[in-house]
């Protein structure tokens, strides 16, 4: 099963954290938000072909909550290209400023509370002077090899695992109660069913949660999918979310901008001129996908 393996293990690899960016470089004839791309309806396109979507390496996406930083990480699709740049994209007066970071840095989940930077098991805390000192979530999170982490406004935490190759591993989700960080719980069947489920993403407000697994119900491989909280909070059943984003290729790594205007995806399709091998790009699509999908009351 090493087709539906591949998406999982794209998006995880192993980065430390922080180091000194390189020299940035300034990207004239962008202007704009979103590097100057123009935006997407609801037909999902890719993201910046050449600038951040590349043949020799796949790419994850991260924002900052003023939506004026992207962070990029990128992996090597096959050991016959150079190592992979990750870059980080800042916008200034003049437009967009391209930094190329040390390879193993790791991009942060920015909490929507403004207050946390994520980095999988571990955190940093807003400061008067910054950002603290790296801290950890706990040995119940240390002991979970977590590739996606993601948060909501009051803190609960949505995370998946690695899994072995079978595709068994679970998303789980954590609380703050009282003040006080819960262990990592399963999230229920609607959720964990069928394979490969990871990369989650949960709304500001937890009003829905995205995620990729694959289910005999769905396109082909990973598909995305979006569960919808209920009036009593429980989660309801999982949504396929259709052919507008999902395709018989893999699809993974949902996630929607922090002013809430468009979804963010992966997906594994074929390299130009070289229907043997595929290379992870980016999409985009308006989110207006999530209201559109919302069961009608």
């Amino acid at each position: 099963m090493t087709r539906a393996y591949l998406k999982p293990a794209l998006l995880f690899s192993a980065m430390t954290i922080g180091g000194a960016s390189h020299a940035g470089d300034e990207l004239p004839g962008l202007s704009g938000p979103y590097l100057g791309q123009t935006p997407p309806g609801m037909a999902a396109e890719p993201f910046a072909p050449g600038l951040v979507n590349t043949q020799e390496w796949g790419d994850a996406i991260g924002f900052s909550l003023d939506m004026n930083t992207f962070y990029i990480n990128r992996w090597r699709h096959s050991r016959d290209v150079p190592e992979p740049q990750n870059v980080t994209f800042k916008r200034t007066t003049d437009g967009w400023q391209r930094e190329v970071v040390p390879a193993g840095t790791r991009k942060p989940f920015h909490a929507p509370d403004g207050k946390t930077l994520y980095y999988r098991a571990q955190y940093k805390e807003r400061t008067a002077d910054g950002w603290s000192e790296l801290k950890s979530l706990g040995p119940a999170f240390e002991a979970i090899q977590i590739m996606g982490l993601t948060a909501s406004r009051d803190g609960t935490l949505v995370l998946d695992e690695r899994g072995s190759r079978e595709g068994d591993g679970i998303l789980r989700t954590s609380r703050l109660v009282g003040g006080k960080r819960e262990d990592p719980k399963p999230l229920p069947k609607m959720i964990n069913t069928g394979t490969w489920n990871a990369h989650p993403f949960i709304a500001p407000d937890e009003s829905y949660l995205m995620w990729d697994g694959e289910r005999e119900s769905g396109y082909g491989a990973n598909d995305l999918y979006i569960s919808f909280r209920q009036p009593d909070g429980s989660w309801g059943e999982a949504i396929n979310m259709g052919d507008k984003v999902n395709t018989a290729a893999e699809e993974g790594g949902p996630q929607v901008t922090p002013d809430g205007k468009y979804l963010f995806f992966n997906r594994m399709v074929p390299k130009a001129d070289d229907d043997a091998n595929r290379q992870s790009d980016l999409y985009w699509i308006d989110a207006q996908i999530v209201k559109d999908l919302r069961p009608k009351k």
